[in-house]
């Protein structure tokens, strides 16, 4: 049953929206001229999507609705470029793009309308404000600075618009998961305009003992100074509470070793608290038809606290290798704090000199970004603070948990960068981006008493190479390097050198019968790639150096009048690129071993019938997912996640010009699967067949 703070939240939520509605009808009635207000994305310019020598993919609101998508997560899986990698025990959102993982110790890094926010703990990132988000595939640090290679993630959010419009949606689903989502937005007068939505859930699971809560409330409001000037304003808070969870243990490759609902944790570690804010102020203005300004600031502020019980990786201090039934486990505290702090400048615009068109692109940001990270652990005898995994009895007793490490980390950057993409003819765009990076980074080892300073400059370059055709098909070739500082030690206190990466990408966009697509083959290197170290569980570790290699394909468009259909495919040929012996694991990694979580085939297809019945007007969607056999650990080519096929339906149906009733359904044929996994015994299962029923008032 939903607990009592979440009726509370829902009734104060649902009341307040209700409130909104007597007024903004009264509004409705004047005679208002209705004017959509748009909004200009940073690092764009004006170049048109069609003639950027990269892939993008646009992942909409209405493809999220459709599928009752709530996270952000979640909505990445329509992009066969991205690989799900181990999310910190189910706390955080984490992601490999083009077969590239980041640090598996932390969340994935994104962009929130151009500013970072992937740095810190900010849980698991709700829907309930996206626009649509846009995957821009290949490397970015030419523009974006410090990025991965395989690519850029960039949420939009909701915009404040003029014209009032809004819903409440109320949501329930099997293992009693209950939501309510709202959304408002109008004019409070000529040049001012405000929206308002958030969301309150209270989740259980097919895990045992296993439930999360959520509030998110994100309010916006523009201000327009003048007919070519406005101001943007976004705040964005989220609490999130989450038993952490490490998943199954899987013993001699049989994953069911244990039914996927047992829960392997402790109850009484209670959940893990969550608490992220973040501000966004954005300035925008036409200097003239052809040119454009852009500053903008953000903050944001996030911590992570709470209990685990984990098992013992360490196979010298685990019982249940030698009776297969006794699970030693580790019980740890952690204590996370993030402060990221962020400015931006932009001007862009064009101009002709000698007859050739310079879309021109000039920018500046920097950020300051402070991090804390307490890792505490018990860790007793073999066979100590143990459960029985056929019959688990909870309430085990361990001793309080000794910091394992404490570290404050200071990282300061600026950076300055100028794109120029020139017409040299109907047909022919050639891009040429630089991109200069200064940096600056502290780290303290507080209980070793250990410091690590760095600090170090870099030019990023980017080429690129556009033949249009005609306006339904074009051909593109492109070249760029690129770094990114890595944060946290290793198990000696040792600070990573940052990443170095280059990627070489050819393809092809093209658009006929009503298909629009693209097609790209890549390859990318990248040096110094961590990975998750199993002895020191809790520590980085370096890879070594590692290379991508892959085909791609996205098509979506129309069939027919009535069906729609967007593909996604990737082929990724990921895998180490030297020999790598780490004495403190005694293990040797080979050149050409996979990396971890990385299928080699992963494909997603949707398909949207619209229907007719009677006088109401429906959409039928079916969607299959596939994720071919991945590597599960780092450091056991062995071990291997089966492949897996997942299909689901919705329905939605608009049942008269406000209200729409939907049903989803997931893992249709209940189908036994694995999300990701850190090892043999950290191995997160899928959810079994579910399903979601929502109702959604809108005007």
């Amino acid at each position: 049953m939903p607990s009592l703070n979440f009726k509370l939240s829902f009734l104060m939520l649902s009341l307040g929206f209700i409130a909104t509605v007597p007024v903004a009808a009264a509004e409705s009635q004047e005679d208002i001229e209705r004017i959509e207000v748009l909004y200009r994305q940073a690092y764009r310019g004006d170049i048109p999507a069609q003639s950027l020598p990269q892939s993008i993919t646009v992942i909409d609101k209405s493809l999220l609705q459709d599928n009752a998508l709530t996270r952000f997560q979640d909505a990445l899986d329509f992009s066969a470029s991205i690989s799900r990698q181990n999310n910190g025990g189910g706390l955080w959102d984490s992601f490999s793009l083009r077969g590239f993982p980041g640090n598996e110790n932390m969340p994935s890094g994104y962009l929130i309308n151009g500013f970072n926010g992937g740095r810190g703990f900010s849980g698991h990132r709700d829907l309930s404000n996206v626009e649509y988000v846009e995957i821009l595939k290949g490397p970015g640090s030419a523009l974006y600075g410090r990025s991965e290679p395989g690519g850029t993630i960039n949420v939009v959010t909701r915009k404040p618009q003029k014209e009032q419009e809004g819903y409440l949606q109320l949501s329930t689903g099997r293992f009693d998961q209950h939501r309510v989502e709202a959304d408002y937005t109008n004019g409070v007068s000529d040049n001012v305009a405000v929206r308002i939505n958030g969301a309150v859930q209270d989740y259980g699971s097919f895990r045992d003992h296993v439930t999360s809560k959520k509030q998110v409330f994100t309010p916006s409001v523009r201000i327009d100074l003048d007919d070519q000037s406005a101001l943007l304003y976004e705040f964005e808070f989220l609490k999130q509470e989450q038993l952490f969870d490490r998943g199954i243990v899987v013993l001699n490759g049989d994953f069911n070793t244990v039914p996927r609902s047992r829960y392997l944790g402790e109850p009484g570690d209670g959940p893990t608290e969550i608490e992220a804010t973040g501000h966004q102020l954005s300035y925008e203005t036409s200097l003239s038809n052809d040119w454009s300004f852009l500053a903008g600031l953000g903050y944001r502020d996030s911590s992570l606290n709470g209990f685990s019980s984990d098992a013992e990786l360490a196979a010298a201090r685990q019982s249940l290798f030698d009776d297969g039934q006794t699970l030693t486990r580790q019980r740890r505290y952690r204590d996370y704090q993030a402060e990221d702090t962020s400015v931006r400048f932009e001007l862009s615009g064009h101009l002709t000199t000698a007859g050739i068109v310079h879309h021109l692109l000039l920018g500046a940001d920097a950020y300051d970004y402070d991090l804390y990270t307490l890792l505490s652990r018990f860790r007793g005898p073999k066979g100590s603070y143990a459960l029985d995994i056929f019959n688990p009895v909870y309430g085990g007793t361990a001793t309080d948990p000794a910091p394992l490490y404490e570290n404050k980390e200071s990282q300061q950057a600026w950076g300055m960068y100028l794109q120029d993409q020139m017409d040299l003819s109907q047909n022919w765009k050639l891009l040429l981006g630089l991109r200069f990076d200064s940096y600056q980074q502290e780290i303290q080892e507080l209980l070793k008493a250990t410091r690590s300073d760095k600090k170090g400059s870099q030019l990023s370059p980017r080429i690129g190479l556009v033949y249009e055709v005609n306006p339904q098909l074009s051909f593109y070739s492109s070249y760029s390097e690129g770094f990114l500082p890595l944060s946290g030690t290793d198990y000696a206190g040792n600070s990573f050198d940052p990443e170095q990466s280059d990627s070489f990408e050819v393809g092809a966009k093209f658009a006929a019968a009503g298909i629009t697509g693209t097609v790209a083959l890549f390859d990318a290197k990248k040096s110094n790639i961590l990975t998750s170290d199993p002895v020191n569980v809790g520590f980085s570790a370096t890879l070594g150096e590692a290379t991508s290699r892959g085909i791609e394909l996205d098509l979506q468009g129309q069939l027919t009048d009535q069906l729609a259909a967007q593909l996604s495919y990737a082929f990724l040929d990921t895998q180490t690129a030297n020999d790598m012996i780490n004495l403190e694991w005694g293990v040797n990694v080979p050149a050409g071993s996979r990396l971890v979580n990385i299928p080699k085939h992963n494909a997603s297809l949707m398909l949207t019938q619209t229907l007719a019945l009677g006088s109401v007007e429906s959409r039928l969607g079916l969607r299959v997912n596939h994720v071919a056999k991945r590597l599960g650990d780092s450091v056991d080519n062995s071990y291997m996640l089966p492949s897996h096929t997942l299909f689901a339906l919705s329905w939605a149906a608009d049942l008269d010009q406000n209200w729409k009733a939907q049903l989803n359904v997931d893992n249709l044929f209940d189908k036994y699967y694995i999300h990701n996994s850190y090892s043999a015994l950290w191995t997160v299962p899928g959810e079994p067949r579910s399903y979601r029923m929502s109702l959604t008032y809108a005007f």
